[in-house]
């Protein structure tokens, strides 16, 4: 009796444990399937004004075979021949802008914006992704280009990532190629001498598809990072990435990539699950072990009770 008695105990305490488990499983469902992902009501980016402004051609391919040229010397005025292929060669995402380097104030603040943002950033320069600057004036001064450069090298400050930043000079037919495809409109003002453009940054795939356009003289660590993982195809992305890339959605209205709540709670609804289930399984194993001590325990017992009277008789 005392091991029946064990054996049904130990099959109510089973079931038990499963009839909770099915409950929490289903109140994470239930959970889930309350929380369904509501279609984002972003309204378009704001009306472009007139000859300056932004056309997004999000993915598609800048003009790879445009020839422009580097310079990288010590003397500031000996360049390096290179096509955009060359610098833009598959294997890292870009952060990608056009600017002059005469210009008096917009260009200026649009890159110490770039320099104080990809400082902020984990991401190296030169081994996870690369900045390239092209100029939009084919009369620019390759000293001020270069200067520029030096200038946002030196304020990064991080070994072994100068070769990643790229500032390129090209003549008119190609600065204006590269700027259609990018759907980016200039336009020279004669009268002062100066380049009407927006202010924008880019983010390129490693093809050089157009991933992304972010706007405004602030960029987001944040933003720019997201973009850049976008940008990157999956391409050696850790878990962590995987969970931030997934959690972001980028809000066009904005201008910016913005947390989605109903993302972020189906991924804590699973590692609640996760925690719940292992919780549950820990002490159904624990109660698993300890009955079938006792039930062995019983039997043992009972077996020796069995045994003791014929042990009695002459």
């Amino acid at each position: 009796m005392r091991a029946t008695t064990t054996t049904r105990r130990f099959a109510d305490r089973s079931s038990g444990v499963v009839r909770a488990l099915a409950c929490v499983l289903v109140a994470l469902l239930a959970l889930v399937g309350q929380v369904a992902p509501a279609s984002a009501q972003v309204a378009d980016m704001p009306p472009q004004l007139a000859h300056v402004g932004v056309a997004e051609h999000l993915d598609q391919k800048l003009p790879l075979d445009g020839a422009w040229r580097e310079y990288k010397q010590a003397d500031g005025v000996t360049p390096t021949p290179v096509t955009l292929g060359q610098v833009v060669d598959g294997s890292r995402p870009v952060l990608f802008l056009f600017a002059y380097h005469s210009c008096p104030t917009l260009c200026s603040m649009v890159l110490k914006a770039t320099g104080r943002v990809i400082h902020d950033m984990p991401w190296t320069v030169g081994k996870d992704y690369d900045v390239v600057v092209l100029s939009i004036d084919p009369e620019d001064d390759p000293a001020n280009l270069q200067h520029r450069r030096d200038l946002m090298i030196a304020d990064y400050n991080r070994p072994g990532s100068a070769a990643g930043f790229h500032f390129l000079l090209g003549d008119k037919p190609t600065i204006e190629r590269t700027l259609a495809a990018a759907g980016v409109q200039v336009e020279y003002d004669a009268a002062q001498r100066q380049w009407g453009h927006p202010a924008v940054i880019m983010l390129l795939k490693p093809t050089g598809e157009l991933a992304r356009y972010l706007y405004g003289l602030e960029y987001s660590p944040n933003d720019v990072r997201v973009g850049l993982l976008e940008a990157s195809n999956g391409k050696s992305i850790s878990t962590a990435e995987q969970v931030i890339l997934y959690c972001y959605q980028f809000d066009p209205n904005g201008g910016r990539y913005v947390l989605v709540a109903w993302k972020v709670m189906r991924i804590g609804g699973g590692l609640c699950a996760l925690l719940i289930i292992a919780a549950l399984t820990f002490y159904w194993r624990r109660e698993r072990k300890r009955t079938r001590a006792e039930l062995a325990d019983s039997t043992a017992k009972l077996s020796a009770a069995v045994r003791e009277p014929a042990h009695s008789h002459p």
